[in-house]
């Protein structure tokens, strides 16, 4: 099924949590699926992230010409990068043996790229060329373990998607208030409605 990659999807505040995002629901055996099942909406996902997260990217478009190839890296990245900074937030603190293993899924995503990147005024490089997804992503990914960023995560209690927390007070629950947070309020005034009803028809 074709993805409509809109402005909700990339709520995450960058690229690596947007991708993370990509599996809809994660922790719900039941409700939970993969919106890169199809692994061409991997390139579709990439162009979409091109618009949404240009001023991530310096305006760099992202390039996934052939997505079933670079699949695999980019589902490596995507499921460490979840489970590492997942458990950052639960725990407060970074768990050696996931790190280990997103570093190597980050590695892995930057060896195919003869790129020059990481830049301190261009991390993802000259913007006049596409970046393989695959690299971005990486880097994106690696720029969570900057100080702070920790402090920043959260997990949306309605979606369980993960997103950075740029509010001034650090005090924002959602990851989307329009459409998680309006979610969230609706169950509650309808819960509260029915058992008002309830009383009322003892």
């Amino acid at each position: 099924m074709t993805v409509s990659w809109i402005p909700h999807r990339f709520v995450g505040g960058i690229l690596a949590l947007d991708t993370a995002n990509t599996v809809v629901l994660r922790g719900d055996a039941t409700r939970a699926f993969d919106r890169f099942a199809d692994a061409a909406e991997i390139a579709r996902f990439a162009e979409a992230a091109s618009i949404f997260r240009a001023a991530e990217l310096g305006g760099r478009p992202l390039a996934a010409d052939d997505p079933h190839a670079v699949a695999p890296l980019v589902l490596s990245i995507r499921e460490t990068t979840d489970r590492l900074f997942r458990g950052a937030v639960e725990h407060r603190a970074l768990a050696c043996d996931d790190l280990a293993a997103f570093l190597r899924a980050c590695a892995d995503g930057l060896a195919r790229s003869d790129k020059r990147l990481c830049a301190p005024e261009r991390p993802f490089g000259d913007p006049s060329t596409p970046l393989a997804f695959e690299a971005a992503l990486a880097v994106s990914a690696l720029s969570l373990l900057a100080a702070g960023a920790l402090a920043r995560l959260r997990i949306c209690p309605n979606c369980n998607w993960l997103f950075i927390d740029r509010s001034r007070n650090a005090s924002r629950l959602w990851c989307d208030m329009a459409v998680c947070g309006n979610r969230r309020k609706a169950s509650r005034h309808y819960r509260r409605r029915k058992a008002a009803q309830e009383v009322e028809d003892v």
